[in-house]
């Protein structure tokens, strides 16, 4: 197996049955190498977990059909995957540094409906930009404010249930809960996404223009309130093989004053030469929890950029997670946290390299300007042993 590229420079400053039933400034930096892939220990869920399942299950629409769609196979596995995963706590080693205490400890609703209209005018008439753009507030998709004239033949973005090719629905149902490594959060995702955004490049297709992602969080409780209304986004990209785009996704809060909670997933599968780069902005409330998953699957000789910046929250996670699963596959990963106030920036980054000629690069900074921010940074590679 030929040598692999390793990170050089890092700065840092049916549904289941339980349904029914003041610190110093601190700088946290842990880098990892391991050699072999160990599944995820599981233990057996809390009453709270099992709580916020059920009025996830509640807010959301009976299935409209008895087919089991993409989106229903995710609800279904990650309902199975709450039974067993207990509320992370500082006792764990993944969140050692990370005190998710401020969600357990408010009452957490669920956004149940899409927005009403009169949260809709303000978005339909973005700011003037070549960008094709998706909104989705508080993770429904709003069809009104988005943008996606121009569209080059055979490409779709939107919703998944308004998707009228039948080979496209199949096609992301094969790659659909294909990911086992993600945890609470990504199955508290995978149970409450009220729909599923779609991203889809055809072989051999190139998206001369970036595709604008717009996460507006709209449903929010004041300050001192408890109240803590939660919305799971969740975004699927299937890029064929030769395809190329730029994804954009970009958080934005409203009032600075106001509470709640985003807990979105980004799924990415780049076929085998394909390309893809994603820029990531997260601009949230200060007093809002933002905690992300992006994962991440590249075929041979494909490419992945990201590029983040992130200084938002009161806490924020992002669990970014790319494997390759072919030779002369590169991955370059830039991400940027800023701490201005008393928040918690998180990156717990997970990288696999499988095959021969794969390369990884990645650089992480940090800022803290306050002393009771602190940011966090957790980055592991493993490189599986050729048995072939």
């Amino acid at each position: 197996m030929a040598a692999l590229a390793f990170p050089r420079h890092i700065h840092t400053a049916p549904k289941p049955s339980f349904f029914n039933n003041k610190p110093k400034t601190k700088l946290r930096t842990r880098i990892s190498v391991q050699s072999s892939l160990t599944p995820p220990q599981l233990g057996f869920s809390d009453p709270f977990v099992l709580e916020l399942a059920e009025a996830l299950e509640d807010s959301l629409p009976s299935p409209s059909s008895s087919k089991l769609s993409p989106l229903e196979k995710i609800r279904d596995v990650s309902s199975e995957t709450l039974l067993s995963t207990p509320w992370p706590s500082r006792k764990d080693e993944p969140f050692r540094f990370t005190d998710t205490s401020f969600i357990k400890n408010s009452k957490i609703c669920p956004v149940s409906r899409p927005p009403p209209q009169s949260l809709e005018a303000p978005l339909a008439s973005p700011e003037d930009t070549q960008l094709l753009h998706l909104a989705i507030v508080d993770g429904h998709i709003v069809d009104s404010s988005s943008n996606m004239s121009g569209l080059p033949d055979g490409v779709y973005v939107g919703s998944l249930s308004n998707a009228t090719s039948e080979s496209l629905v199949k096609r992301v149902g094969e790659f659909v809960c294909g990911f086992d490594w993600g945890d609470l959060f990504w199955s508290i995702n995978g149970v409450g996404a009220p729909d599923l955004a779609v991203v889809y490049v055809p072989a051999g297709c190139r998206v001369e223009n970036a595709v604008h992602l717009r996460y507006y969080s709209v449903e929010a409780s004041d300050v001192g309130s408890n109240k803590l209304p939660v919305s799971n986004p969740r975004v699927f990209v299937v890029v064929e093989k030769g395809g190329e785009v730029d994804i954009v996704e970009e958080f934005m809060g409203g009032d600075p004053n106001r509470c709640y909670w985003a807990n979105p997933v980004l799924e990415v599968v780049v076929g085998e030469g394909g390309k893809v780069r994603h820029s990531y902005v997260q601009n949230q409330s200060p007093c809002a929890a933002h905690i992300k998953w992006t994962s991440v699957r590249q075929d041979a000789e494909s490419s992945y950029q990201l590029v983040e910046v992130s200084s938002g929250g009161k806490l924020s996670r992002h669990n970014l997670h790319v494997q390759q699963l072919g030779p002369d596959t590169v991955t370059e990963l830039s991400t940027l946290h800023l701490a201005f106030n008393e928040q918690t920036q998180d990156l717990h980054s997970r990288l696999v390299l499988d095959y021969p000629r794969g390369s990884s690069r990645q650089l992480h900074k940090c800022i803290v300007a306050n002393s009771q921010g602190q940011a966090v940074f957790d980055g592991n590679v493993k490189v599986n042993r050729d048995l072939r």
